[in-house]
């Protein structure tokens, strides 16, 4: 029986480069084949995914390592309301384990154009637990609170062609305990 050779631990994600950055509008199309991967986001247009990156820039993260795409998060002021509203967070199989969604929100919430956030809020349906995990995981790391209720509902909002979405509700850090927990 041949043995195949182990990988060197320089092909491991966790040795390669990570780097977060503001998206580009040229990363629109990457963005969107990222997303494509990470089932079961729902998927936008790759124009959508265009348009995020270059109007909402300074609400979105890019994760690159070794300068390819692994990671996205979007998201947006709500406007006249201090609350972050994170719409999609994706992260690429091979970069999975990585402790990456929450890196990318940690970063987020960091930014100047989220200063002002008293909340974050993001909207997931019930059976997706890898986004549960990672929103609890995020709001404990933090020590913000996190609360949720049915907000687009199947019937009234989706004409019963998808689950309902609950708005969850994180409670944000001020800056001064962010600082002391860096």
């Amino acid at each position: 029986m041949r043995k195949e050779p182990m990988p060197k631990d320089s092909d491991t994600p966790r040795m390669r480069k990570l780097r977060l950055r503001k998206p580009d509008a040229t990363d629109g199309a990457d963005i969107w084949a990222l997303v494509k991967d990470c089932k079961p986001l729902d998927e936008n247009s790759m124009y959508c995914n265009l348009v995020q990156a270059d109007h909402f820039r300074d609400t979105c993260v890019v994760a690159e390592i070794d300068g390819d795409i692994v990671g996205w998060v979007s998201g947006h002021m709500i406007p006249d309301r201090e609350e972050l509203f994170v719409w999609q967070v994706a992260v690429s199989p091979t970069a999975r384990g990585l402790g990456l969604g929450k890196t990318m929100l940690q970063e987020l919430i960091q930014r100047d154009a989220c200063g002002d956030a008293t909340h974050l809020k993001t909207t997931i349906t019930q059976d997706n637990a890898a986004s549960w995990s990672l929103f609890r995981g995020f709001a404990r790391a933090i020590g913000g609170r996190l609360d949720d209720e049915p907000h687009f509902e199947r019937e009234a909002h989706f004409e019963g062609r998808h689950d309902t979405e609950h708005m969850v509700t994180i409670t944000l850090p001020t800056v001064t305990t962010l600082a002391r927990a860096a």
